[in-house]
């Protein structure tokens, strides 16, 4: 029993359409599922990620309309990670924002590596990461219909980032349910020059990290557009995650025991500093439901909402996904 790696991230966005225009456009990434909150079928759940959506590669967003604005602090997911292939990556991509005026700052060095911060358009906090020097969880594929160049072009989910008022807490459950180990520390460069403590699993790598910032006197974060609601970390299948869940229960944390949600099975709990994660089983995957080569075209529904299809798809705006611009 143990952790893989990261699975994926889920964000907030006000606007499905904009969102979808960013992160395929802009970004080159692939909407591999669009798909609806299962847990509130009024709003949309888009997913984007390498050529079929493997596991490690999907950054996800719920769509709430009116979602106010994020009001930074702890107790939050304070940044995701997008891995590229080298350094050399990082220059096109600075380019490109710079192209397409995208808010970002310069390259820098972070944890012996190369990374370039950015945000979308609602000020989610993004950072690609270069892979020159990862030899840890291997990368995913870029889609080949990606407007960006397949050897520049986005691979999958780097080290997500925790900010957090105490250390002490998160740390046990990373490393002590979790199986993380700690791999060192970095100061921060956005403002603070607080500590952030760095932990991996699995084969680690950038595929497989966790930074920890501690912010005693922050306050806590008010979450809304371009905030982050959880990060899921892979296990193998069913019964490991069942596994997990006997574990996650031993430990007293209150969880969700086991939830299906078709492409993946999963279990939800909060550490003790608030962060939502959840551990996600790598299959059955995105193609259950759809041919490879139409991810993402239609809107689809698990078998148990399938009969609530026309009720959902009426309280739905379309989001034009034509690709003539790609």
């Amino acid at each position: 029993m143990g952790i893989i790696g990261i699975h994926h991230v889920s964000a907030i966005t006000a606007n499905a359409q904009k969102n979808y225009d960013f992160y395929t456009k802009i970004l080159g990434m692939r909407l591999v599922k669009k798909t609806v909150n299962q847990d509130d079928t009024s709003m949309y759940h888009l997913f984007y990620a390498d050529e079929v959506g493997n596991p490690g590669t999907d950054l996800t967003f719920f769509e709430i309309k009116g979602a106010g604005h994020t009001y930074l602090g702890n107790h939050s997911i304070s940044f995701t990670s997008l891995r590229v292939p080298n350094d050399s990556a990082l220059t096109y991509w600075l380019e490109r924002f710079e192209q397409n005026h995208v808010e970002h700052d310069g390259i820098i060095q972070q944890m012996n590596r190369k990374v370039l911060p950015f945000r979308d358009p609602e000020g989610q906090r993004l950072l690609l990461v270069s892979d020159e020097k990862n030899q840890g969880i291997k990368p995913g594929i870029p889609w080949d219909k990606s407007p960006v160049p397949q050897e520049k072009a986005i691979t999958g989910l780097g080290p997500v980032r925790f900010t957090v008022p105490k250390l002490a807490p998160t740390k046990r459950i990373l490393t002590e349910v979790l199986g993380f180990r700690h791999t060192g520390a970095y100061h921060a460069v956005d403002g603070a020059e607080a500590e952030v403590q760095a932990f991996e699993v699995g084969k680690g790598g950038t595929g497989g990290e966790v930074h920890v910032e501690v912010r005693e006197n922050a306050p806590k974060e008010r979450p809304g557009r371009g905030s982050v609601h959880h990060v899921a970390f892979r296990v193998k299948d069913r019964e490991e995650l069942k596994a997990w869940r006997d574990h996650i229960r031993k430990e007293r944390l209150p969880n969700s025991g086991l939830v299906d949600r078709f492409y993946f099975e999963s279990l939800y709990f909060r550490e003790p500093n608030g962060i939502l994660i959840e551990l996600a089983t790598d299959g059955p995957g995105f193609s259950t439901d759809e041919e490879v080569e139409r991810l993402g075209e239609v809107i689809a529904l698990p078998p148990f909402l399938e009969d609530q299809r026309n009720e959902i798809e009426a309280n739905l705006d379309p989001i034009d996904t034509t690709n003539e611009s790609l």
